[in-house]
């Protein structure tokens, strides 16, 4: 498996660290062409609308809805989950349109209001650490969207596999990337 980390803003080079851990193979995406032969990308978390205005001007926006209709997988967090959901609000701004959730930007408060939970999940076990910067709040699901974890009673990690006019996404709202657990299989 071959993943592709967008490398434009945010904390993309701890996604590779931890893919680095996992002896998988990875690449920066900041190009359309840096698309090739990869089966999962990594939207990380950053600012979504900086990552979004560079997707369009690049045109990675297209690339990446070409990459999820041929059955390429997208893990989108934080930034990520908003600019793979249907649905961005507060104030609205454009996205890929992939997942079947709406988010509402920032709604975990601001900076200062950043936290860490250890919340239950479907995956493991474990508790898995979710760390609040600035996060979106997953505010609505499809009937094809899974939710694999919730905090304080609100989607934070959900799945959709590939279903007719819906693609394979996994989304988490808060950071995946401070946490030296390894993320969610993609």
């Amino acid at each position: 498996m071959k993943v592709g980390i967008l490398a434009v803003q945010g904390d993309f080079e701890a996604h590779a660290a931890m893919l680095a851990r996992m002896g998988v193979e990875h690449i920066f995406v900041r190009t359309r062409r840096d698309l090739e032969g990869v089966d999962a990308v990594i939207l990380p978390g950053g600012e979504s609308t900086t990552q979004w205005k560079f997707l369009v001007e690049e045109g990675l926006d297209e690339g990446l809805r070409v990459h999820a209709a041929r059955g390429g997988a997208i893990f989108g967090t934080c930034a990520g989950a908003i600019l793979v959901a249907r649905e961005v609000s507060h104030p609205a701004q454009g996205s890929l349109g992939l997942a079947d959730i709406a988010v509402i930007r920032n709604a975990y408060g601001r900076q200062v209001a950043s936290d860490i939970r250890h919340e239950a999940t479907a995956l493991a076990p474990a508790p898995l650490e979710m760390v609040f910067i600035r996060a979106p709040i997953i505010a609505r699901t499809g009937p094809e969207v899974d939710i694999l974890a919730s905090s304080d009673g609100k989607p934070v990690l959900v799945r959709q596999d590939r279903h007719r006019r819906h693609h394979r996404a996994r989304i988490f709202s808060p950071h995946g990337e401070p946490t030296q657990r390894e993320p969610c299989e993609v």
